[in-house]
């Protein structure tokens, strides 16, 4: 565990890094029948993505609550990390497609309260999502927990490094640095963990080898969010 979170500090100027071997092959195995079965149980068993994990699937919960993820988001953010939010990505043959170079920048929340600051505002899959200032997305972090292997080939995660200290970037901003040729592909083994901050400039193009890909991404805050304003999911 030391060791995992030392090689995070050392890449920590970049606002992304790779874990190595962090979670154990029986961890693996109990995590990918968690998520089978909420497929299973939700009738999504096509779905490229499943959000609403935490509230859903309760090993997901227990893993990210109190399991080494949430040791090591603890450990990043520098107190008792909450659990926000948490997804399953997985590119399959019947489900592949390229993401765009993009920050994450919206939050899932309860309800929709006008503050300054907060916004614009969106829906995705019937959860309500804000824009919030960019002073709460640089405390949080986010852990994808690799469940199957992630070579380039397969559509693997790549980033700007240090894009992240430009806050939130202008298009003309994140066009210059995609175009500069600085992407760092980041291809990730069965038990990695890749940690990445909102704010870093990230992309993943289509599979050339399509197979499953699931990917547990779970969202951490280290940071209040305003009187009134809750997590959709915490």
């Amino acid at each position: 565990m030391q060791e995992v979170l030392d090689k995070y500090r050392r890449l920590e100027r970049h606002d992304f890094a790779l874990l190595q071997a962090a979670v154990s092959p029986a961890q693996i195995e109990a995590l990918r029948d968690a998520v089978e079965t909420f497929r299973r149980e939700n009738s999504v068993c096509g779905a490229a993505n499943m959000r609403n994990l935490l509230s859903g699937c309760p090993y997901v919960k227990s893993f990210a609550v109190a399991g080494l993820a949430h040791k090591i988001a603890s450990e990043i953010l520098g107190v008792s990390a909450l659990p926000v939010r948490a997804i399953l990505f997985d590119k399959t043959p019947a489900a592949n497609w390229y993401v765009t170079w993009h920050q994450d920048l919206s939050i899932p929340v309860k309800e929709r309260l006008e503050i300054d600051g907060y916004g614009p505002w969106s829906t995705k899959e019937g959860v309500l999502h804000v824009q919030p200032p960019a002073s709460v997305l640089e405390g949080m972090v986010a852990l994808r927990i690799h469940l199957d292997p992630c070579p380039e080939s397969n559509g693997a995660v790549k980033f700007v490094a240090g894009s992240h200290l430009g806050g939130v970037l202008a298009p003309e901003t994140v066009s210059g640095l995609r175009e500069g040729g600085r992407a760092v592909v980041c291809p990730a083994e069965v038990g990695d963990v890749i940690a990445m901050r909102p704010l870093v400039l990230h992309a993943s193009s289509v599979s050339q080898s399509p197979a499953h890909r699931r990917v547990l991404h779970i969202e951490y805050a280290g940071v209040q969010l305003p009187a009134g304003l809750a997590w959709a999911e915490a």
